[in-house]
């Protein structure tokens, strides 16, 4: 079986979120965000790690708060980037060897279906480089700095990329060193095998598979969460009760 190393992105500042605490420390049905996209993924039997990426500002508290529950899940704590490629070579720097794929997934999307992981992780093992995404089915607007129309795009062909995005690891680490200064100019991680002219194939997910920026999104995903058959959480440690 083929074994996949995934990386939790969770050094985003959140500045759209509102308030002190970011949007990937929020509760979602009383649970952290952060948590709750780890859960996904550390019972499959197909993952031989995971690492949470969290904002250096950040590290210190998430030590104290959780890292007693994060020891007893096996996750690997690391310290982030300032933009996101950086955080994720962060990541790559402590992937292990026995990792042939990597997963790359947004910490601030708790509602990715198990289904959905499934159909992606398969993808990527036949093709090396697949992501979800979701066809655009809006009415897609192209608006100037002044918030004026300037015209309607036609949606035919557009898809929102979504997490987890997942690749071979050895094609993931050549597009990485590739990459040289533009990592500011990227947004997520296709598009670094896109720069360098590899293909990535495109799993067809769905708007549940929703990423949080704003409080009405955790309520969102509250109920997302809520209306899905109840699955009992593994346990955490002996912590549970006082960190959760």
């Amino acid at each position: 079986m083929a074994k996949f190393a995934v990386i939790i992105a969770a050094a985003g500042k959140s500045e759209r979120f509102g308030g002190a605490e970011k949007k990937t420390f929020a509760k979602i049905d009383g649970r952290p965000t952060f948590l709750r996209s780890i859960e996904l993924f550390i019972n499959r039997p197909d993952v031989c790690q995971t690492i949470l990426a969290v904002a250096p500002e950040d590290m210190d508290a998430v030590k104290s708060s959780y890292g007693p529950n994060l020891g007893f899940m096996g996750v690997k704590l690391v310290e982030g980037g300032a933009f996101r490629c950086e955080t994720v070579s962060k990541a790559l720097a402590v992937v292990s060897d026995d990792a042939e794929f990597v997963a790359i997934h947004d910490a601030a999307r708790p509602c990715v279906s198990h289904d959905m992981i499934d159909r992606v992780f398969e993808e990527a093992r036949k093709t090396g480089a697949a992501i979800l995404a979701a066809p655009i089915t809006g009415t897609i607007k192209l608006v100037n700095e002044a918030k004026v129309v300037e015209r309607t795009t036609p949606r035919e062909g557009l898809y929102e990329a979504q997490t987890p995005q997942v690749f071979r690891k050895d094609i993931l680490l050549t597009a990485y060193e590739s990459l040289g200064d533009a990592r500011a100019e990227v947004s997520d991680d296709a598009q670094v095998l896109e720069r360098c002219g590899s293909a990535v194939s495109v799993v067809i997910s769905d708007s549940s598979n929703l990423k949080i920026t704003t409080k009405g999104d955790s309520a969102l995903a509250n109920a997302i969460i809520k209306s899905r058959p109840a699955k009992r959480a593994p346990r955490m440690g002996a912590f549970e009760e006082a960190q959760w």
